[in-house]
């Protein structure tokens, strides 16, 4: 019997999509575990302005779009013979994960932030994203589509580009980008998650820029702070225990109170 050859170009289209999904649902699974959210159950009714029919929604379109312009690519830089090229030494591919990783960084930190500064962008645009006040998985790419294109799949391209991975190396690469996007908009606080421990760019620093008291804040996604703290937006989480179950940025709250403070 023969087997269908999927081309690596194809699965590194597709695959990172069902990961995404793969990954949302093993969270929506673990929704339950209260006492590692950053935020009560409640609060997630109360403060998001979409239905998660909708995200489901928003994400899809996004993604669609993300399809489309990542077939037109390996259209025009594939080779014409369908020969794919050779791996390179796991050193080289090291070297090309690191370099997509700080391409993808200062891509999304700078568009990210400009699109905070100019309210008409932010007004039109970004402030959909926002509308997850309390994020959760399968929300990480709820934005505009415009958003979408500019932030995530531009941003994507580049860092494919400029770091030289053979689309194989792509598959990996996006898959791995896809994980630690979701997991920076999960809202649980695990414990044994590696992910926490070797990022300090994670679910707890990012929901800080989802609140009000931050949103001039952490702007850096998906993998580093180093922009945030070269610039002067950085700022620190600090969990506690909730009375009510949980955990809450403790450094957040003393953060508003004192800009409360300061404005009277």
């Amino acid at each position: 019997m023969a087997f269908i050859e999927i081309s690596d170009e194809l699965l590194g289209t597709f695959v990172p999509i069902a990961v995404y999904w793969l990954y949302s649902g093993v969270y929506m699974l673990l929704e339950g575990w209260d006492e590692y959210r950053l935020h009560p159950k409640g609060e997630e009714n109360v403060k998001n302005v979409v239905s998660k029919a909708t995200v489901v929604k928003g994400v899809l379109v996004q993604q669609t779009f993300q399809v489309a312009i990542s077939l037109l690519l390996f259209k025009i830089i594939g080779d014409e013979t369908g020969t794919p090229p050779t791996q390179p030494s796991t050193a080289i591919i090291i070297l090309q994960f690191i370099v997509a990783m700080l391409v993808m960084d200062t891509w999304q930190y700078f568009i990210h932030r400009y699109m905070h500064i100019n309210k008409f962008l932010y007004k039109h645009i970004h402030s959909k994203h926002h509308t997850l006040v309390v994020p959760y998985a399968f929300g990480a790419l709820y934005n505009h589509p415009l958003e979408g294109l500019l932030l995530d799949t531009v941003g994507g391209a580049l860092s494919f580009l400029v770091s030289g991975m053979t689309p194989r190396t792509g598959i990996y690469f996006f898959s791995f980008a896809t994980v630690k996007t979701v997991d920076d908009h999960c809202g649980l606080w695990l414990p044994g998650n590696l992910l926490h421990v070797l990022f300090r760019n994670n679910c707890a620093y990012h929901d800080i820029h989802h609140q009000l008291y931050g949103s001039k804040y952490n702007f850096s996604q998906p993998f580093f702070v180093m922009w945030d703290k070269i610039l002067g937006t950085y700022m620190p989480y600090t969990l506690e225990a909730r009375k009510e179950g949980g955990l809450e940025n403790s450094f957040g709250l003393y953060f508003d109170l004192f800009l409360l403070m300061v404005q009277f």
